[in-house]
């Protein structure tokens, strides 16, 4: 299934080497989109994405980004444009953490790759989509789905406060957008993941957390990376036509 018109479009998942990226890039495969799996270090794992979903008969390729270089970022849509069907949606999924910390105890350094990462790269990700998605541009319309985080509304104290703040803004950039561009065909919603087995516990340092805090959560368990791209896919799909402006939890009821 496409989005919004009939004909193969393209999705740009991006971080689409991991976790929830490559959950989302392979379950959009399924429903008929092309797959521009985005990754900023980690080939090899795009590229196994990229032939599963070759070997399914589905098209896909991966492209070489850090979201948070608008140089890199453009060279990337340039290749979209070029080489692939025309976009028809984005996933802003690529993110990243930090060590746990106090406020009290973070350098600039974090905070600046925190949010060049979670908020202005999926800006200008999103600005670059609506160019060419936008009526308003010449474009057909399609649907951007952005990834925030149950961390938003709890504030994650003593751990990811600078994470949660990235994600606070992503929400409200989320409700904006979507605003904005409401009468241009473009539909922009939010997906916020609460604990979910995925490697980024391990990047940030804690490779059990979401085993450890399975306790905390009103299911008793950890999410799948899955489970999540089941909900981003069908916020990009036609089921959700008349959804814009949302972000949904999927939280186990935390």
């Amino acid at each position: 299934m496409t989005n919004e018109t009939t004909g193969l479009r393209t999705v740009l998942v991006t971080g689409g080497s991991r976790g929830i990226g490559a959950a989302t890039a392979w379950k959009c495969a399924q429903e008929g989109w092309a797959v521009a799996v985005n990754y900023t270090r980690e080939r090899d794992a795009a590229e196994r994405i990229v032939d599963r979903i070759l070997a399914t008969g589905g098209q896909a390729r991966a492209l070489q980004a850090d979201v948070a270089d608008e140089a890199q970022v453009l060279k990337m849509f340039a290749a979209i444009d070029a080489e692939m069907a025309p976009l028809g949606a984005l996933v802003n999924n690529a993110g990243v953490i930090d060590v746990p910390g106090r406020v009290d105890t973070m350098a600039v350094q974090r905070l600046e790759r925190m949010f060049a990462i979670n908020v202005i790269g999926s800006f200008v990700c999103a600005r670059e989509a609506v160019k060419r998605l936008s009526t308003k541009h010449g474009g057909p319309g399609g649907a951007i789905v952005n990834l925030s985080s149950a961390a938003a509304r709890l504030g994650a104290p003593g751990q990811y406060v600078d994470y949660a703040a990235a994600k606070g803004g992503i929400d409200v950039f989320t409700l904006g957008l979507a605003k904005e561009v409401a009468t241009e065909g473009i539909r922009v919603n939010a997906v916020r993941p609460g604990i979910i087995e995925t490697d980024i516990h391990a990047s940030g340092g804690q490779p059990d957390r979401a085993r450890e805090m399975a306790p905390l959560v009103p299911m008793q368990r950890a999410g799948s990376a899955e489970e999540v791209a089941e909900a981003i896919v069908w916020l990009l799909s036609d089921a959700s036509s008349y959804t814009t402006g949302a972000v949904i939890d999927v939280t186990g009821g935390r």
